[in-house]
């Protein structure tokens, strides 16, 4: 069993030259059921695959430095 949290759906977009990716959850992660479609990141090191319930939700956008883990949830 993978300990993914979320996967890429191939959806991207470009925001400040800087391409974002959307993400989809591969299993329940708290109160969000697997299927369901996420925000963007731009990299797996934007978004905890492993711990918590850290999530990136609607059209939140998260890149750069910016770190999202533990039981964090980004919406917006």
């Amino acid at each position: 069993m993978s300990d993914k949290k979320y996967e890429f759906t191939g959806e991207t977009k470009i925001v400040f030259g800087v391409t974002l990716k959307r993400i989809r959850a591969v299993r329940a992660i708290g109160f969000i059921e697997a299927g369901t479609i996420g925000g963007w990141i731009s990299s797996e090191a934007n978004l905890s695959q492993a711990s918590g319930n850290a999530w990136v939700s609607g059209d939140a956008q998260v890149f750069g430095n910016a770190q999202v883990y533990g039981d964090a949830q980004v919406f917006g």
